[in-house]
């Protein structure tokens, strides 16, 4: 197949636009599961009702896993609140709704959350030994809810088309507290604006009636989790300082 130019990458793979469909073609130093993994959790997002691409295939493309899926046209909802930056509250809090829809969905079909979080925090560099042990504690200790989260939701991973907002970008998808999934969102945008991040949690809070403390109780568990992820804009010396902030040795 030919593929050209790229339209996008990630850590994970390379987006391809051919003949009006997405191929997401992943890296070879993947496990052989990860295209498989990460088409059912869309499939299944897409079974719910939300809006999501659908999936075409799951195949092989120059003796690389991929997916292939439908192709959105249209602007993310990260690049449409930076041209348009007085209208911030406005799109973040069209996002928050979208989270809340997808928090909505309650289920047992995919890896329950605290299972992921468990082996991400047993992998993660730059921890001692007593802090791993100190959040796998925190962690059982959390209730565990079964509410759908998509894992990486961000302004980045919605798509705005002429009449709806399409959830892109599945592969991180669990099942449980919606609490730390929005925990999550707040880590992700604090790294880049602490104005952006602190208006994300205050419509989250209101949105769903919780308190800051509700979502902050996650902090050390998902810094924590997130040091075994390989991503270039995150700094590991950040989220080390979340996890001894709670846990200082």
């Amino acid at each position: 197949m030919e593929l050209g130019t790229p339209i996008a990458e990630g850590n994970t793979a390379k987006i391809y636009l051919v003949e009006n469909r997405v191929v997401k073609v992943f890296k070879g130093h993947l496990p052989d599961t990860e295209a498989a993994n990460e088409a059912r959790k869309q499939k299944y997002a897409h079974s719910c009702g939300l809006s999501v691409p659908e999936i075409f295939d799951v195949t092989e493309v120059n003796g690389k896993q991929a997916i292939m899926m439908e192709y959105i046209n249209g602007k993310t909802m990260g690049e449409i609140l930076f041209e348009n930056k007085e209208q911030a509250e406005y799109y973040m809090s069209i996002s928050v709704g979208i989270q809340h829809q997808i928090h909505s969905k309650v289920t047992d079909s995919l890896e329950p959350m605290s299972e992921k979080l468990s082996r991400q925090i047993k992998a993660a560099p730059g921890l001692s030994n007593n802090q791993r042990s100190a959040l796998l504690k925190r962690l059982e200790t959390l209730s565990i809810d079964n509410r759908l989260c998509h894992g990486d939701f961000h302004l980045y991973n919605l798509i705005k088309t002429n009449n709806k907002v399409m959830i892109i970008d599945w592969v991180d998808a669990s099942v449980g507290d919606m609490c730390a999934d929005i925990c999550r969102t707040y880590l992700l945008y604090s790294q880049f604006s602490a104005e952006l991040a602190d208006m994300y949690l205050h419509l989250s809070c209101k949105k769903r009636g919780l308190s800051q403390a509700d979502i902050f109780q996650w902090a050390p568990i998902i810094a924590g989790a997130r040091l075994s992820e390989t991503v270039i804009s995150e700094k590991a010396e950040r989220l080390i300082e979340i996890v001894k902030h709670h846990f200082p040795r």
